[in-house]
């Protein structure tokens, strides 16, 4: 039996056929034509798929599901209640493939949890029974996995931790709040941050010198190679970064108590610099120091978490 897994962007669709094993047999890619509106979206989902089941020279009936991962949020039946970047609202995405590919189960879930997916069938996740993946990138992203089952909520808003209010920031969140983590904790936050340091603090900085002094190319890279280096400004972004990181890391086990927490997104490409900094901040808020935690990991699927992922929601 085969698996269908589709990674939705904003930019790009990606597809593969995964075994039940959550290895991927073949992928293909393709733009996502946003200007088409989600027809058009969901088009070239439909013409993906047939593409790779023709490739591979399988029969339909040896598809066991079609899994699709989406930048947004999602019911139980597919209906994608919202993803920004695509400008969809109320999009019947799983209704539309469950009549092109008759007779096959059709699962939609956001990409976050997807990726936790991944992790947990095959990756740093593996053999673990309850487990939080946190996807830091752009913002931050969110999945549970609890008693080997995604938790997605009643509704299927469950799981959105980037929105967890954390703190007092200096700007709001898109979604209109103050205080997110992902305000505080995500890729964006840390240019943002880093940036009003450079400016209010007026200190010479390894960032300025790294991107010729336009403090519009600073990305986080940048930010994390010149911590790294001992770079006073660099250091205090990764600091606070962390430091909201870890409050809302010790909300998720005090709440869950996970075997453990898994660390994704493009900020997690720093691993072990990242990771140590998580562990040490984290003993400061833990509320029964002596006891036993989850571990944090860093993920380890990278860019094919959300095929594999999303393939292996139907198993």
């Amino acid at each position: 039996m085969y698996y269908i897994g589709i990674d939705l962007g904003g930019t790009g669709i990606k597809g593969g056929i995964v075994s039940e094993n959550g290895d991927i047999i073949l992928k293909k890619e393709t733009k996502t034509p946003v200007e088409k509106g989600y027809e058009g979206v969901i088009q070239s989902i439909i013409n993906l798929i047939h593409e790779l089941v023709s490739e591979k020279n399988i029969d339909t009936k040896d598809i066991k599901s079609i899994g699709v991962g989406i930048p947004g949020v999602a019911n139980k039946e597919g209906m994608v209640y919202y993803a920004h970047n695509l400008f969809w609202k109320d999009v019947p995405l799983g209704e539309m493939l469950r009549q092109e590919f008759k007779g096959i189960p059709v699962y939609v879930e956001n990409d976050a949890t997807v990726a936790c997916v991944a992790e947990y069938v095959c990756g740093a996740m593996k053999n673990k029974e309850n487990g939080v993946m946190l996807t830091l990138g752009t913002g931050v992203g969110g999945g549970i996995i609890i008693n080997g089952k995604v938790f997605s909520g009643s509704n299927g808003l469950g799981s959105e931790i980037g929105h967890m209010v954390v703190g007092e920031n200096f700007y709001n969140c898109n979604c209109g709040n103050n205080g997110c983590l992902e305000t505080f904790s995500s890729a964006t936050a840390i240019i943002k941050y880093a940036k009003k340091l450079i400016e209010d603090e007026n200190k010479d900085t390894l960032i300025m010198e790294k991107v010729q002094n336009d403090i519009n190319k600073i990305d986080a890279k940048v930010i994390i190679d010149s911590a790294k280096e001992g770079d006073y400004i660099g250091n205090k972004a990764v600091d606070r970064l962390v430091k909201y990181l870890a409050i809302g890391i010790t909300n998720i086990m005090n709440i869950i108590d996970p075997d453990v927490i898994c660390i994704g997104g493009g900020l997690s490409k720093s691993g072990d610099f990242l990771l140590n900094k998580i562990n040490k901040e984290i003993e400061k808020y833990l509320l029964f120091k002596d006891l036993k935690y989850g571990q944090i990991v860093i993920a380890t699927l990278g860019n094919d978490a959300g095929i594999i992922g999303s393939a292996m929601l139907g198993k």
